[in-house]
């Protein structure tokens, strides 16, 4: 089935358990926070309470808004929850917390975090490169953190390790405000249509 939404309801956002040496991080995550309440965008994140992750989804919910967190059940054991989220979804692995957050998102943002936000938005790369889904992606670059990721991405299309019919299909903000707009944009772009029929057996 194919979902022909053009209404934003949930944003899915990778980012850093640790806050960063820079405080634009923590003033993007908070923006970021106020402008999905704002918009009545349900926040889907990995449920955590400390660094981006918690400053984003604390702001989503001081602006009224609604976050969903969901975290692997070994995790529980060394992360602190966010205890005040609307609905909080445990799992037993990463991969069934990966494919849920994707399942319940309608568009992926990363701000900057370490090798945990790296590879799930990379993750939703890859899957929008082989064409599993057609969601916005949006990669928010502030302060420059993500142009080495950038640079290396222009190496491997220069290197043709990223071919042409297999572009990279996301977009670059560089501030939170921008996120939402960019988002619609894509959206507009695609006419509502974020996913692709499924085949009869998928594997994750």
């Amino acid at each position: 089935m194919t979902d022909r939404r053009s209404k934003v309801e949930t944003v899915c956002v990778y980012c850093g358990s640790g806050a960063g040496k820079n405080p634009a991080f923590t003033d993007a995550a908070r923006a970021l926070g106020k402008a999905l309440a704002s918009s009545n965008t349900r926040l889907v994140y990995g449920g955590g309470d400390l660094g981006l992750m918690g400053i984003v989804a604390r702001s989503v919910l001081k602006h009224g808004g609604r976050v969903t967190g969901i975290m692997p059940g070994f995790l529980h054991a060394r992360e602190k929850l966010l205890v005040d989220v609307h609905e909080l979804v445990l799992v037993d692995t990463m991969h069934e917390r990966k494919h849920l957050m994707y399942e319940r998102s309608d568009a992926f943002v990363a701000l900057p975090g370490g090798i945990g936000t790296l590879e799930e938005f990379v993750e939703q790369l890859t899957w929008s490169q082989l064409g599993r889904h057609r969601k916005p992606i949006v990669l928010v670059n502030i302060h420059g953190f993500w142009d080495p990721l950038l640079e290396l991405f222009d190496q491997m299309i220069g290197h043709d390790f990223i071919r042409s019919g297999f572009e990279l299909k996301m977009s670059v903000a560089e501030s939170a405000d921008d996120v939402l707009p960019v988002i619609h944009r894509v959206l507009a772009e695609l006419g509502g249509e974020t996913k692709v029929a499924k085949p009869a057996v998928e594997k994750l």
